[in-house]
């Protein structure tokens, strides 16, 4: 296999999509991420992928559908970007389908990622959408004025997080408080909730206060602040390192009431914020229609790192094929008064390392 072909195979293979079930509990996320303007409430009623408590809020809600649209594409982006270099790479398979059976069967860590950031990208895109004044239902928070402890005016447009996490609280949460849903998988089902729970938390904890000074040629003589969250990008950061300090946790049922417990008695119980997971991960090194896993081959690893995006880890020791690729880059850029700048193209040859 000459270098041309190797390389037009590498593109092929991490093009492959393996059509598998989706899981129930985020079946919305496909939907949402993939539908059409949703412009009147006849167009909930042919959202399939909704369970009943959805489309009532649908219809209630038609403005904000655009909102948990924007919501549901970012945290697919998101996921996808914070496991770039994992053997788990958030990969979707079609408009419809995504994740594979690791969210649909098993509940895995990244079963608990996947519903954190879900719930966190529609409380952000609503709460978003609230304070720039585009929709009717909600604005800026107003209950945050007056005089600060710190000596600050409390002014401008803090966003209206409670109202974002309230109605990702009744959308994702929908299908997992149904009835038939905790008749049948009642553990899943509060391992669902609690991880939706930890995603709106990501925002909340981390609110943060934006200021701008007043006065004369610059000064700060008065200064007046706002509450603002934080870049989506941020919280996927901190929903992916809890994911890596997951809990794992077991189904303990006390009379009527269910809990979710640390499987081992010595680690401390988990938070609100914290995720938890009751089942193990494939270690996603080979194809596996049954989990949902597309494997590794055809990856690009780090030849040079020792860490799970290192060809070694990334290729589950079966080695790695290097092939050169040229890239075309700008370069000897000059800055040309006023006001532009403008480059040449270069050409370098790069070592791409690919797994067998």
């Amino acid at each position: 296999m000459n270098k041309d072909t190797l390389f037009h195979f590498f593109v092929g293979v991490i093009s492959i999509v393996i059509v598998i079930r989706l899981s129930e509990g985020v079946r919305w996320l496909a939907l949402m991420s993939s539908t059409t303007t949703i412009q009147n409430e006849e167009s909930c009623d042919s959202l399939a992928g909704l369970v009943k408590r959805q489309k009532k809020l649908c219809k209630r809600n038609v403005e904000l559908m655009e909102s948990v649209k924007v919501g549901a594409k970012r945290a697919i982006e998101e996921c996808q970007f914070q496991f770039q270099n994992r053997r788990w790479n958030c990969s979707t398979t079609d408009s419809k389908r995504l994740f594979g059976n690791v969210i649909l069967k098993q509940g895995t860590r990244e079963a608990a990622f996947v519903h954190a950031i879900s719930s966190a990208g529609v409380a952000h895109a609503v709460t978003r959408a609230c304070s720039s004044g585009q929709l009717q239902k909600c604005g800026c928070d107003r209950t945050v004025r007056g005089r600060s402890p710190d000596g600050f005016e409390w002014s401008g447009c803090s966003h209206n997080i409670a109202y974002g996490t309230a109605f990702s609280k009744a959308f994702v949460d929908a299908r997992e408080k149904g009835k038939k849903r905790k008749q049948k998988n009642p553990a899943r089902a509060l391992m669902n909730l609690h991880n939706n729970e930890a995603g709106r938390r990501a925002i909340e904890d981390f609110m943060k206060v934006e200021c701008k000074c007043h006065g004369v040629s610059g000064s700060c003589e008065t200064k007046t602040c706002w509450k603002a969250m934080p870049s989506f990008r941020e919280v996927g950061r901190i929903l992916k390192e809890k994911f890596d300090g997951a809990t794992e946790v077991r189904h303990l049922v006390t009379g009527t009431r269910g809990d979710l417990v640390p499987l081992n008695d010595q680690f401390k119980p988990h938070t609100e914020a914290d995720l938890v997971y009751m089942a193990g991960s494939p270690d996603f090194c080979e194809p596996d229609k049954r989990t949902g896993s597309l494997g590794t081959h055809g990856r690009i690893c780090n030849k040079t790192s020792k860490a799970i995006d290192g060809c070694e880890l990334m290729c589950c020791g079966r080695g790695y094929t290097t092939i050169k690729k040229t890239v075309v880059e700008r370069c000897m850029c000059k800055f040309h008064w006023c006001c532009y700048v403008k480059c040449k193209k270069c050409e370098r040859d790069v070592d791409v390392h690919i797994c067998n």
